[in-house]
């Protein structure tokens, strides 16, 4: 047991000290940051009645010099509030989105037509449940010339109401800075060290369109995880910025949409059959058997060492719910969320196997074939 309790140990360690690690790089754009080239806020929506107003009129106060949303054969009256907006503001204009063609998810398409109606050449694509803070475009749109990379994104301040939002979005920090080598990442354009969150994406036009921008991927559902390997491929750097304070976005709003909402990509990360079972392990023994063997009928240095691993498990999650305002829920029942995150990603991988189709916002993606880029 002594050694079962090492192992957790060690498994607990190292994600929580290259969290702690990626902190230092994990920084916000600077405010005092300057844009010399003009920026488009790019905006895919489909039934989104209820948010597009809030998220077009924060688009609209970020300072970006266009923003552009595109109505994706939406059934309520999102295109109807877009269009009374427009009347008002000249600088926001909507496109009727085309017939979804074979061989593309829905998001992609509408991200491909949005970019190629926008002029600008720093395009800022934002999910339609994302609000821009004020000001916000010019340090998002002049991080790329900090950082020097071509494509950039950052995770938004989350809005967890429900449950299972408090429960498993938090969970995002958390993969992403306690498993992704930033340093490393910016070291090198190996698609490998590719990650994004797709809810914000900053992307140099030029780069963009060399690429293939989301034609090149128009299969994926994933595009936060492929766009920066697609970017990679093509020799352009990718980055990953703090946008605690640049952007609010709220998922999801039951307990049903954040488990179908979660698992419907989970074969294209870290439910793709070559991801999975190492990941399984790697959390399970790391994040949920400290605490079994905290309360199992063991001996005092077996105890002492779960003990020390559990500490190294909530002190990134503490970290964490300070830096980017996240509730103490998943905190507290953090084991509970690895369970519950690991159910959603065999459940997706079960389905992937069976060639069931993920389906998302009234469309079906067949997730068989999918496992190579156009």
């Amino acid at each position: 047991m002594i050694w079962l309790a090492g192992f957790a140990l060690l498994c607990a360690a190292v994600p929580a000290l290259l969290f702690l690690v990626n902190l230092l790089a994990y920084r916000p754009p600077s405010p005092a940051g300057r844009a010399d080239k003009a920026s488009a806020v790019l905006i895919p929506a489909r039934d989104e009645a209820g948010k597009i107003e809030m998220t077009v009129r924060a688009a609209l106060g970020s300072g970006a010099d266009q923003v552009i949303v595109l109505d994706d054969g939406s059934s309520d009256g999102t295109a109807g509030i877009v269009r009374q907006i427009a009347r008002e503001v000249p600088r926001l204009r909507l496109l009727s989105g085309e017939p979804l063609p074979a061989g593309w998810c829905g998001k992609n398409f509408a991200c491909a037509q949005l970019a190629a109606a926008a002029t600008a050449p720093v395009l800022i694509f934002v999910d339609a449940d994302v609000q821009l803070a004020p000001g916000s475009a010019v340090p998002l749109a002049g991080y790329l010339e900090q950082s020097g990379a071509q494509l950039a994104s950052g995770v938004p301040h989350e809005i967890t109401l429900t449950f299972s939002e408090q429960l498993l979005i938090p969970l995002i920090h958390f993969l992403l800075l306690g498993f992704l080598p930033l340093h490393r990442m910016r070291r090198t354009l190996h698609p490998a060290y590719g990650a994004g969150c797709g809810q914000l994406f900053v992307a140099d036009a030029a780069a963009y369109r060399a690429c293939g921008g989301h034609g090149a991927i128009r299969a994926r559902i994933h595009e936060g995880l492929w766009l920066p390997k697609k970017f990679r491929e093509h020799g352009f750097a990718t980055d990953l910025f703090d946008a605690t304070a640049l952007a609010t976005c709220r998922m999801y709003q039951t307990n049903g949409e954040v488990w179908r909402g979660l698992a419907k990509n989970t074969h294209e990360g870290l439910g793709a059959p070559g991801v999975i079972f190492p990941m399984t392990l790697l959390l399970l023994c790391g994040q949920v058997l400290p605490f079994l063997l905290v309360i199992a009928p063991v001996t005092s240095s077996v105890r002492l060492l779960a003990a020390l691993a559990g500490v190294f498990v909530l002190f990134p999650r503490l970290i964490a719910a300070l830096l980017f305002r996240q509730t103490w829920t998943g905190v507290i029942l953090h084991p509970g969320a690895i369970v519950a995150l690991l159910g959603i990603q065999w459940f997706g991988l079960v389905r992937f196997l069976r060639g069931r189709p993920a389906v998302w916002k009234g469309r079906a993606y067949p997730v068989r074939g999918r496992e190579t880029l156009d």
